[in-house]
């Protein structure tokens, strides 16, 4: 009887493992569409600069802050385009602010006076968009005598864009082209026998997220009391490099 149950053990382990060692058969991929998204991007050093140039002025005079807000722009623009004839000029942002004194908390029943402005704050900002990378530190020095550096961004002039575009798009669909092989092997079929349906190149559709940009509203600066004539030294910058970026999307059905 012993015999019998060892029999039928070693029996039942034996059918185990052929049952387990048995191949799994193989998905039929005939006919499948495979929905590929592929990535590309191409690297260059900037090349173009926009800088944001500010004046400010306050008085209680409202006139005479501005005649002095537009007599400095009017010379911080001549200096710009001296260091820089090649420059892009554009004034834009012109305020004029009433300043108010600070509240005072009155008794309670006393009626609240309305408030009277004690001075006025005048103001005007300035974009300069130059590829004069080399001759940056000294036009923004020389501006910086009457005028205040608000802000500086360094990225790629169209031109160089447009040039780069043809790198951008060889890069992407090179991407695709290996995750097609890639996938064709890991399904266990020749990339022979795949055929491309559909090249996506806006990455539209469910495939690609939408691309959201907030534009930062210009801060008001406040002009320091310095003298006009004195030399500003150089600001140092450094351009850095852009990265672009595509995205694809592929469509690819198996004969």
């Amino acid at each position: 009887m012993k015999m019998m149950t060892k029999l039928a053990a070693a029996a039942a382990v034996s059918f185990a493992l052929a049952a387990h060692a048995a191949p799994t058969e193989a998905l039929q991929t005939a006919g499948t569409l495979v929905v590929v998204p592929a990535y590309g991007e191409v690297k260059h050093v900037n090349d173009q600069a926009v800088v944001t140039l500010a004046i400010e002025e306050q008085d209680k005079d409202k006139a005479a802050a501005a005649s002095r807000v537009n007599t400095k722009m009017k010379q911080g623009l001549e200096m710009v385009k001296k260091e820089d004839p090649q420059a892009s000029l554009k004034t834009q942002g012109y305020y004029t602010y009433p300043v108010y004194p600070e509240e005072r908390v009155l008794p309670n029943g006393q009626p609240v006076k309305a408030r009277v402005p004690t001075a006025w704050r005048v103001g005007q900002y300035l974009e300069a968009t130059t590829t004069s990378l080399d001759k940056l530190p000294k036009t923004v020095a020389a501006a910086q005598k009457i005028l205040t550096l608000n802000a500086i961004n360094f990225g790629l002039a169209p031109d160089t864009t447009k040039k780069l575009d043809d790198q951008r798009i060889a890069a992407t669909y090179k991407n695709l082209n290996e995750r097609i092989n890639s996938i064709a092997n890991a399904m266990g079929r020749k990339v022979g026998d795949a055929v491309l349906d559909t090249v996506d190149f806006e990455g539209s559709g469910n495939y690609a997220g939408q691309e959201s940009r907030a534009a930062a509203a210009p801060m008001m600066m406040r002009m320091s009391k310095s003298a006009d004539s004195m030399d500003v030294a150089e600001p140092s910058f450094e351009p850095g490099e852009t990265t672009l970026q595509m995205q694809v999307v592929g469509k690819v059905r198996f004969k």
